[in-house]
């Protein structure tokens, strides 16, 4: 199992005021970087073959991502830290 850093998002087009994550991503030089369709994220968390988190830029504090399956609609990712869902992964910079 990998730990892996998201230091990048990309997002759809905004239709309606409305962005969604489309593909997280790291773009670390050292290792030529990778960005992987949200899909494919969630399938790993949840196979539990992969962890992925996010440092907070500020404070290196480190926020897990999890999946979000909400009653209606599709699963997305969110960020948790200190006991909270938060919404780190959008201030990420675009891959």
């Amino acid at each position: 199992m990998a730990d892996c850093e998201i230091r990048c998002i990309t997002k759809s087009p905004s239709y309606g005021g409305h962005e969604h994550i489309t593909a997280v991503g790291n773009s670390n030089t050292v290792d030529g970087g990778w960005t992987w369709p949200i899909q494919r994220v969630i399938q790993s968390i949840e196979d539990k073959s992969n962890t992925f988190y996010v440092l907070d830029a500020q404070t290196r504090k480190r926020a897990e991502v999890g999946v979000v399956r909400p009653t209606f609609g599709a699963a997305y990712l969110r960020t948790h830290a200190d006991g909270y869902w938060n919404d780190n992964l959008l201030a990420l910079p675009r891959c």
